[in-house]
């Protein structure tokens, strides 16, 4: 998670600011960099942590 995090500081931006559709994106680019199949939910549930939503 950290990783997209930190290639996407223009979403991350986005998402804090209120746009919380693109912490779909976000997921999305974990699912696709992990080389294991995380349940989306919990990679969302821990994107929202690291964020602070």
């Amino acid at each position: 998670c950290d990783q997209v995090i930190a290639a996407n500081p223009k979403q991350v931006a986005e998402i804090k600011a209120g746009n919380e559709k693109l912490l779909n994106f976000l997921t999305g680019q974990v699912m696709k960099a992990s080389s294991t199949k995380p349940n989306p939910k919990q990679v969302t549930d821990i994107l929202k942590g690291k964020l602070g939503l």
